[in-house]
């Protein structure tokens, strides 16, 4: 998978419009046993590790509109 490219961002779009949101908790590279996730050693590495998956969400939702809006110009375009 490419880090922050195309298809990252295709794929984790359907994992959101799947409902697999828990994907996103994921470090790249790192896949965990169902219903096992990343420990941590503290409050504060756990609100991180949030902050960091929300964020994501977001790049990964400005990423699709950034695309989406691209494409529907390029067809636009194309008439």
């Amino acid at each position: 998978m490419k880090h922050g490219g195309v298809f990252s961002v295709g794929t984790r779009v359907r994992w959101n419009r799947a409902g697999d949101t828990h994907r996103f908790e994921q470090p790249v590279g790192k896949q965990y046993t169902y219903g096992k996730g990343p420990e941590y050693s503290s409050e504060l590495e756990r609100l991180q590790a949030e902050n960091h998956y929300l964020s994501q969400q977001n790049e990964v939702l400005k990423k699709y509109n950034e695309l989406e809006r691209k494409l529907i110009r390029k067809r636009q375009s194309n008439w």
